[in-house]
């Protein structure tokens, strides 16, 4: 949580984690989060979401005008405001964590899959297709079509497939495409950020649990 918020799904809706003493003051933290929540517009709609912060920095007006802010823009339903606590820190860090959509089937040319957490297809994701995701994206087959991972903001995001050859690849704000001359692998491998660059490994078991 380099930049000082961190938006996770969970079964209850949305989670914003945010360390207060990365910003300036209120204004230039409600900046901060209304830039990462526009990345995500498209799934917010209707949704709750709970802000985890140090309540101290945030008075009734602020607050006030943030839930203001978040129902005309983003239409959010519902803010909640929690106290962080030590725990709350932890960055997106694995394959379970938040709440995650099951997909059973091949998801063809044309079809485009969004969802405000994790992404499991047990299936191909094929040529023309398109798959975005808060959370982590995991393809039980050929990953062949648009897949973007992290799109709440989060650069510990993975893409992992069996067979990892999309079209175009994003994590967060970061996008790349498979080569298209190199011999294919015959082994699942994991797309994730390091050092400021997608990078694919081969997927060692336990690694990213």
């Amino acid at each position: 949580m380099e930049d000082g918020i961190l938006i996770k799904g969970n079964k209850e809706g949305l989670n914003a984690v945010i360390n207060m003493d990365k910003f300036k003051d209120f204004d230039d933290m409600l900046g901060a989060l209304v830039e990462k929540l526009s990345r995500g517009k498209r799934f917010y709609k209707g949704s709750s979401l709970k802000i985890t912060a140090e309540l101290k920095y945030i008075n009734e007006k602020d607050s006030t005008r943030l839930k203001e802010l978040l129902l005309n823009e983003f239409q959010i339903k519902e803010c909640i405001f929690q106290e962080v606590e030590e725990k709350t820190g932890k960055a997106f860090s694995g394959v379970y964590e938040g709440k995650t959509k099951f997909l059973r089937k091949t998801i063809r040319s044309g079809q485009r899959i969004e969802y405000a957490g994790n992404i499991v297809i047990i299936g191909d994701v094929n040529p023309g297709a398109e798959v975005y995701a808060l959370g982590n994206v995991i393809v039980l087959g050929q990953l062949r079509g648009h897949v973007s991972a992290g799109m709440g903001g989060s650069d510990k995001a993975i893409v992992a497939a069996f067979a990892l050859q999309p079209e175009i690849l994003q994590i967060d704000k970061l996008i790349t495409r498979s080569p298209e001359d190199n011999e294919k692998p015959q082994y699942p491998e994991v797309a994730k950020i390091k050092d400021g660059s997608i990078v694919v490994e081969p997927y060692l078991l336990n690694k990213y649990l």
